[in-house]
């Protein structure tokens, strides 16, 4: 799902106009934002909580060369799913995948 097709659901389930719910889609995404940028900490109760975390530096390795190479450290947002998030994706869960038939013993 895109922005689009989320900004279409909801003006399907709240009946307000598509350009409407974009524009509060568009507002609420711009205040997560800023406030993470600003190192708040923004919680959604039932969704989850959106905040910026300092990454450490350290030291990689070049995939190629084999090459020590240094990462400096930065700041990364971070999400954490919420409990009613996470119970509702766990309780959605797809039927389980075909299963093969049993393989033949190879004759001599």
């Amino acid at each position: 799902m895109n922005k689009g097709s989320l900004v279409s659901e909801i003006a399907k389930r709240t009946d307000l106009a598509p350009t409407e719910v974009a524009a509060v889609v568009d507002s609420v995404l711009d205040v997560v934002r800023e406030r993470v940028a600003r190192g708040e900490r923004v919680i959604l109760s039932g969704f989850g909580t959106f905040e910026r975390v300092r990454r450490n530096p350290r030291t990689g390795r070049n995939p190629h060369t084999r090459e020590a190479v240094k990462i400096p450290a930065r700041t990364v947002p971070s999400f954490r799913p919420g409990t009613r998030f996470r119970e509702t994706v766990a309780a959605k869960r797809r039927r389980p995948p075909a299963r093969r038939p049993a393989r033949r013993a190879a004759r001599r």
